[in-house]
């Protein structure tokens, strides 16, 4: 079934977490697909740099249809279509590329392009990204980087990504974060090489409780 996409960019902001999947066969990404999504995060970005991921994307989209399944280190148009044939509902991309977003505006699919300086954040926005991924955010000072950039850019939506940890989720969405992304500290391939999937799920379970708490707070 076809997602609108502001349907799409509602569930990101719901969930509020975007682990960014990376590992090193299709099998591997599968099971940490399963492991997160059994801790109730529903979102998932599999990157281009997974083996096979255009298969890890089809199979999710065909067996999971609850999970919101999204393609991420998109570098360039043709890449982003073939992403969105093989059912991914958003697109990421480290860096802006102007015809990637035209690509992603033709297929109605939100486009989440990466920029980290003020001027990059705000290119990627008047080109017509839905969200911007502030990413390295750890290397600018992570939450306090954040902060300064939503002052005079308010209207703007933005995702950090890098150095977003259980620690300082909390401080990155009283930051203004629209939603987080989420490397390695939830989607742990040593705990998966490890035989213990428990530990990612507990974890997606911990995040979202950080999650839900920050909007049960934003409400009052």
């Amino acid at each position: 079934m076809a997602m609108d996409k502001h349907a799409v960019l509602k569930e990101l902001r719901d969930i509020g977490l975007v682990p960014v999947l990376r590992a090193s066969s299709v099998a591997k990404a599968l099971a940490l697909a399963e492991a997160i999504s059994e801790g109730g995060v529903t979102v998932l970005e599999v990157t281009m740099t997974v083996p096979g991921a255009m298969h890890v994307m089809r199979k999710l989209a065909e067996d999971r249809p609850d999970i919101l399944v999204g393609a991420g280190t998109v570098l360039d148009p043709e890449t982003a279509r073939m992403c969105i044939l093989e059912g991914a509902k958003f697109v990421v991309s480290p860096a802006v590329n102007i015809k990637t977003i035209e690509m992603c505006h033709r297929y109605g699919i939100a486009i989440l392009p990466g920029g980290l300086t003020p001027t990059e954040i705000v290119t990627a926005w008047q080109a017509g990204a839905d969200v911007v991924k502030v990413f390295p955010a750890s290397a600018m000072g992570g939450a306090k980087y954040l902060k300064n950039l939503q002052a005079p850019l308010p209207h703007m939506k933005l995702i950090p990504t890098g150095g977003v940890t259980l620690a300082n989720a909390l401080e990155f969405l009283e930051a203004g974060a629209f939603a987080l992304g989420v490397g390695a500290d939830l989607v742990n391939a040593k705990a998966m090489e490890e035989g213990k999937p428990e530990v990612v799920t507990q974890t997606a379970r911990m995040y979202l409780d950080i999650v839900k708490e920050f909007h049960a707070r934003s409400k009052d």
